[in-house]
């Protein structure tokens, strides 16, 4: 059973009196332990998949499972349920919060998730051991470097050991130095299990993932594995 799938999975907005399809009848399946990366130009419709692949928005019209449920069939507590236990997200932005410090941005998710206090130090300092974080762990945002910020925003996508990692351009605010030294900790996650899709529009980036599905006007255009 695939970990992701969507079946003729369309998004449409309605703008005035135009209807705007973001996603065209997009069908794919991702395993459980893949690394893929979802490219395709400004406008392309990968921005919408990954939102719907992430339960932020709700397709217009198909299917999409995530680890063989119908997620179109739940209600608000489940898709909140599933976004903070099942997919962890990391943003372009790092989206911490500015007066907690690296230790607190990283349980955030089990403090809404109802975690005991102790149980979630332990595990957010877990998390930030595996970015290499636990020199920082007081430290607050404005006392960190941006690829330092970031670790910390991956450490608390992990936190709750989700099904999926799910990336959105997760090296656009660094320099390429700091990008890489991300790219090969996301390199490091997948070799220990983890399951990421990465969207993203640079080719250098995707060149990372085993396999990059392009997105075109709101279609697959390709799906490419690559050897490992």
């Amino acid at each position: 059973m695939a970990l992701i799938e969507t079946i003729d999975l369309w998004k449409t907005y309605i703008m005035g009196s135009e209807e705007i399809h973001a996603l065209r009848g997009v069908s794919l399946a991702i395993e459980r332990g893949e690394y893929v990366a979802i490219m395709g130009p400004s406008g392309s419709g990968k921005s919408t998949l990954m939102n719907l692949i992430g339960c932020l928005d709700t397709p217009s019209k198909g299917s999409y499972l995530l680890n063989g449920k119908e997620v179109s069939t739940m209600n608000d507590n489940e898709l909140a349920r599933i976004r903070n236990q099942e997919i962890g997200f990391v943003f372009q932005t790092f989206n911490l919060l500015p007066r907690a410090t690296a230790l607190h941005n990283v349980e955030l998710p089990l403090v809404y998730a109802g975690v005991p206090a102790r149980d979630r130090q332990q595990r957010a300092r877990k998390a930030l051991e595996r970015v290499e974080l636990l020199g920082r762990l007081t430290h607050r945002p404005n006392e960190l470097s941006g690829g330092q910020r970031q670790r910390v925003a991956i450490a608390r996508a992990l936190v709750n050991n989700p099904s999926i990692l799910l990336a959105d351009e997760p090296t656009g605010n660094l320099d390429s130095k700091t990008g890489a030294e991300i790219m090969a900790l996301f390199d490091r996650l997948h070799q220990g299990g983890n399951t990421i899709v990465l969207v993203t529009h640079e080719p250098d980036i995707a060149k990372y993932a085993r396999r990059v599905i392009h997105v075109r006007d709101g279609r697959v255009e390709d799906d490419v594995r690559r050897a490992a």
